[in-house]
C-alpha cells in the first residue's frame, strides 16, 4: 500500500512517551511540512504556541481535566486560529477592520485544523506520537491569558507530541459505506449503520488487551457530545471578535 495511505489508516493517539526529546530543527521542519495544507483563499489564519514552561504545561493539564500528557510529552503546541495578520492585510489595503464574521471564524479555523492534521501526519512519520486535546477549551479564557492571546486569536486544541511508549490497538473506524453519500444524503440507513457499527465497537473495547470495558460508540459519543457542551464557548469567541454576525 502507498505509504501515506497506510499512515493515515494507522494513526493511534499516543498518550505515554518516553524521556527523548525531540530535536528542534525536526519540529520546524515538521512545522513548515505541515503549512503545506491547503488554505482558503490562501490567507493562512492560523498561529502554534510551543509551550514550554512546566508551571504553564501543569495549569494547561489541569485545565484540560488532568490530562497529564501534556506535561510529559516532549513537546505540547497550541494550535490557533488566527486572523491578527489577515486583518492587518485588510486595514492596510483600505478595507477596514474585521467585523467578526461566521465566514472568517469558519476559514480560520479550518485553515488550521488541515494544518494541525498534516502536522500531526508528517510527526507520525518520523517515528512520533501525538494526540489532540480538546479540553483546553474547558476554560479557553484561561488559557487565551496564560498564552497572552490577543483579540482575533482563539485556542482550537492543543496537540502532544513525543518518542511512544505504548503501543495502543488501532480503533476501527466507520467503514466507508457509512459516510459515503452518491448524489443524495439517505438518513434511512443511519439506525442500521450506527447499530452494526455499535456491535463492531463493543466487540473491540472487550477484545483489547488493555482499558477493556463494556460500552459502544452510540455511548462513547453520545457521552462526549451531551456531557461536553462548553456553553461558555459563543460568549468567549464573540469577546475575541469572532462570530459577531
Amino acid at each position: 500500500m502507498n505509504p501515506i495511505l497506510q499512515a493515515q489508516k494507522s494513526h493511534k493517539s499516543i498518550r505515554q512517551y518516553t524521556d527523548q526529546n525531540i530535536d528542534s530543527a525536526l519540529l520546524e521542519e515538521l512545522i513548515a511540512a505541515a503549512q503545506g495544507a491547503a488554505s482558503s483563499s490562501f490567507i493562512q489564519a492560523y498561529s502554534i504556541v510551543q509551550v514550554t514552561q512546566p508551571e504553564h504545561r501543569q495549569q494547561i493539564a489541569n485545565l484540560a481535566g488532568g490530562q497529564k500528557w501534556v506535561e510529559q510529552a516532549a513537546e505540547f503546541l497550541v494550535i490557533c486560529a488566527d486572523l491578527t495578520r489577515v486583518e492587518y492585510c485588510s486595514q492596510k489595503q483600505g478595507l477596514g477592520k474585521l467585523e467578526g464574521q461566521t465566514e472568517h471564524f469558519i476559514a480560520a479555523t479550518t485553515d488550521a485544523t488541515f494544518m494541525a492534521q498534516n502536522l500531526m501526519l508528517g510527526a507520525e512519520s518520523v517515528g512520533l506520537g501525538a494526540v489532540f486535546i480538546g479540553g483546553i477549551r474547558n476554560d479557553p479564557q484561561q488559557v487565551a491569558e496564560l498564552l497572552a492571546l490577543p483579540d482575533q486569536v482563539y485556542p482550537i486544541f492543543g496537540l502532544c507530541l513525543g518518542y511512544p511508549d505504548a503501543e495502543p490497538e488501532l480503533k476501527p473506524r466507520l467503514p466507508v459505506a457509512n459516510i459515503l453519500h452518491k448524489d443524495q444524503y439517505d438518513t434511512s440507513r443511519c439506525a442500521a449503520d450506527v447499530e452494526a457499527y455499535d456491535a463492531q465497537m463493543q466487540a473491540y473495547y472487550a477484545s483489547r488487551d488493555s482499558n477493556q470495558k463494556q460500552s459502544n460508540w452510540s455511548e462513547q459519543t453520545a457521552a462526549a457530545v451531551q456531557k461536553k457542551k462548553r456553553e461558555h464557548m459563543l460568549g468567549f469567541l464573540q469577546a475575541r471578535g469572532f462570530l459577531k454576525q
